[in-house]
């Protein structure tokens, strides 16, 4: 099992940048894919990002291609989201999650994380 703890997020405006990170606890992290889902108010949480724990592959949401960027850092129990070009509507709670050995075609569907941070708000205005 690991703890997720999440930090970075903020007041941003339209066009920033944020970057949060999620440091886990725990001797098995290599061994958990790391996802990024947010919640808005009134919305159902949602899928952003996940990074597979075997082969580092990557899987996004379609919302955020090419402005969202998840890397992790083996050594220091961390994963990472560069979120650049924000825009108003990427305000939400935004959630670490890890599962273990999720498969990346599993990644995408909250059901298979079982550790969940206790997120972080991201707020970009207009």
């Amino acid at each position: 099992q690991v703890q997720l703890v999440e930090s970075g997020g903020g007041l941003v405006q339209d066009g920033g940048s944020l970057r949060l990170s999620c440091a886990a606890s725990g001797r098995t992290f290599t061994s958990y894919t790391m996802g990024w889902f947010r919640q808005a108010p009134g919305k159902e949480r949602e899928f952003v990002a996940a990074i597979t724990w075997s082969t580092s592959t990557t899987v996004y949401a379609d919302s955020v291609k090419g402005r969202f960027t998840i890397s992790r850092d083996n050594a220091k129990n961390t994963v990472y989201l560069q979120m650049n070009s924000l825009k108003p509507e990427d305000t939400a709670v935004y959630y670490c999650a890890g599962g273990i050995y999720l498969a990346s075609i599993q990644a995408k569907n909250k059901v298979g994380y079982t550790n969940w941070g206790q997120g972080t708000q991201v707020t970009v205005s207009s």
